[in-house]
C-alpha cells in the first residue's frame, strides 16, 4: 500500500472516530423535603434518617442520608448512578426522626418515587405513639 492510500486511510479512521461521541448517562436525582404536620419543636439533639428502599422488598436500602436537624421540613437530595436504577423496582422515599435512640416521627404512607417519573417528593411524617409500660 503506497503512503498516499495510508495516509487517506489514517484520516478516514481518525475522522470517523471523531465523529463518535458517547455521552456518559446523567444520573438519577431525587430531592425533596422531608417533616410533619404538628406544630411542635424539635428536641436539641434529634437526628434524621431519609432513604430510597424498594418498596416491594422490606429491608432494602437503595440509598441512606443520616445527620443531626433542628427544626422540619428538612430538605433532601439523592444523587443515583443511572446504571444503577432498576426498571422493575418500585422506589421510595422513607424518614424517622430520632430523639435519644428513639423514633418521634416516620413515615406511614409511601412516597413513589424514580419509576413514576416522579423525582421530587414531600415526604410527611407522623408522630409516633409511645407505649408506657
Amino acid at each position: 500500500m503506497s503512503i498516499m492510500k495510508r495516509s487517506l486511510v489514517l484520516m478516514g479512521i481518525f475522522l470517523l472516530s471523531a465523529c463518535v461521541t458517547v455521552e456518559p448517562p446523567q444520573p438519577v436525582v431525587v430531592n425533596g423535603a422531608a417533616g410533619y404536620l404538628e406544630k411542635i419543636t424539635l428536641p436539641h439533639g434529634s437526628s434524621i434518617i431519609i432513604a430510597i428502599i424498594d418498596l416491594d422488598t422490606p429491608g432494602v436500602i437503595i440509598a441512606q442520608k443520616n445527620f443531626n436537624i433542628a427544626r422540619s421540613p428538612v430538605p433532601f437530595k439523592f444523587i443515583l448512578p443511572a446504571d444503577s436504577i432498576d426498571s422493575s423496582i418500585n422506589y421510595g422515599v422513607v424518614a424517622m426522626i430520632m430523639y435519644q435512640n428513639q423514633v418521634i416521627f416516620q413515615t406511614y404512607d409511601q412516597f413513589p418515587v424514580i419509576n413514576n417519573d416522579k423525582t421530587t417528593t414531600e415526604v410527611i411524617m407522623k408522630a409516633v405513639l409511645v407505649k408506657r409500660p
